[in-house]
C-alpha cells in the first residue's frame, strides 16, 4: 500500500488550519473596525457636547449679568464649566463686553492605548 491517504491528511489538516486563521482574522478585523467606528462617534458627540457647554455658559452668564464673560476662567469659577485640559485646548478671545467672544475648541494629540 501506498501512503497516498497519509498525504491528503496533512493537506486537509494544513487547509482547515489556513481556514481557521482567515476566519479569525476576518472576525477580528470586524471588531476592530466596530470598536473604532464607536471610538470616532464618542469623540464627535464629546466635542459637540463641549461646544454646546461653553456656548450655554456664555449665554448665560450674558443673561444673568448682561455681558459676556471676560475670560475662559471666569466662565470656569462662575458658571461651572468643567472639560479635560489634557484632551481638549480652548481658544477664547473676547471681543468687548456686549459683543460674543471667538471660541474655538481644538482636540488635542490623542492618547489612544
Amino acid at each position: 500500500m501506498r501512503h497516498r491517504f497519509v498525504t491528503e491528511k496533512s493537506n486537509s489538516y494544513l487547509k482547515n488550519l489556513l481556514l481557521s486563521l482567515g476566519i479569525f482574522a476576518a472576525v477580528f478585523l470586524a471588531f476592530w473596525l466596530a470598536v473604532s467606528s464607536v471610538s470616532s462617534r464618542t469623540d464627535e458627540e464629546e466635542m459637540r457636547t463641549l461646544q454646546t457647554a461653553v456656548m450655554r455658559g456664555i449665554t448665560h452668564c450674558y443673561a444673568i449679568e448682561g455681558t459676556y464673560p471676560s475670560s475662559l476662567d471666569y466662565l470656569k469659577e462662575n458658571y461651572g464649566l468643567m472639560y479635560d485640559e489634557d484632551r481638549y485646548f480652548i481658544d477664547y478671545q473676547p471681543l468687548g463686553s456686549n459683543l460674543m467672544p471667538d471660541v474655538t475648541i481644538i482636540p488635542r494629540k490623542e492618547r489612544r492605548q
